[in-house]
C-alpha cells in the first residue's frame, strides 16, 4: 500500500521536509515512488509548495496521506482558491 508523508531532510535542528509518495511500511527516510512536493516549517509563515495535480493522481490511486499531510493538502487548496480567485 502506498502512503504520501513527509521525509525529513536539512540540519540538524533546521529540518525541512519533501512530501513522497512511498510504500506505507518502509523507512521513514528510504527510498520513494515520487517526490510531489516541499515543506519548510522553520520559516514564518511555514514554506509549502505542492504539486497538487500529482497528489490527487496518486490519491485516485489509492496512496493515503498522513494526517500531517492531509492537512498541508487541505491548506494549498485553499491557498489556491483564494490565490485563483483574487486574479478573477
Amino acid at each position: 500500500m502506498l502512503a504520501i508523508r513527509l521525509m525529513r531532510m536539512g540540519a540538524k535542528k533546521s529540518p525541512s521536509y519533501r512530501v513522497v509518495v512511498k510504500e506505507k511500511l518502509s523507512k521513514r527516510d528510504g527510498a520513494y515512488v515520487e517526490n510531489v512536493g516541499f515543506y519548510n516549517p522553520t520559516r514564518n509563515p511555514a514554506e509549502v509548495r505542492l504539486d497538487l495535480e500529482r497528489v490527487n493522481y496518486w490519491i485516485e490511486r489509492g496512496a493515503q496521506p498522513t494526517d500531517t499531510v492531509r492537512n498541508l493538502i487541505r491548506q494549498q487548496s485553499k491557498a489556491q482558491a483564494a490565490e485563483s480567485q483574487a486574479s478573477a
